[in-house]
């Protein structure tokens, strides 16, 4: 079973930044892609971003040239570095793997209000 425990979220005014980080177990992460997701209220969860084991990331439109996925290794660690939020970018934040994702964690939640 994959275990993931995503942390980072909080309240921000638009233009700030923030960054996610989530913690995998129960995979052999370094041979996974890893992705960021997230939902927000009365719509479906979307692929925000993904980095596969080779490094290679790609992005929704909606956040290209905003958010980074970055990964390391070594700690079984995604993160996500999200710049110039906007109000759109509310929305509750998971990460899992980049293919069939499955196991979902409890997320952590992104408001970008003033």
């Amino acid at each position: 079973q994959v275990q993931l425990v995503e942390s980072g979220g909080g309240l921000v005014q638009p233009g700030g930044s923030l960054r996610l980080s989530c913690a995998a177990s129960g995979i052999i992460f370094s041979i996974n892609a890893m992705g960021w997701y997230r939902q927000a209220p009365g719509k479906e969860r979307e692929l925000v971003a993904r980095i596969n084991r080779s490094g290679t990331t790609n992005y929704a439109d909606s956040v290209k040239g905003r958010f980074t996925i970055s990964r390391d290794n070594a700690k079984n660690t995604v993160y996500l570095q999200m710049n110039s939020l906007k109000p759109e970018d509310t929305a509750l934040y998971y990460c899992n793997l980049g293919y069939n994702p499955r196991d979902w964690g409890q997320g952590t939640q992104v408001t970008v209000s003033s």
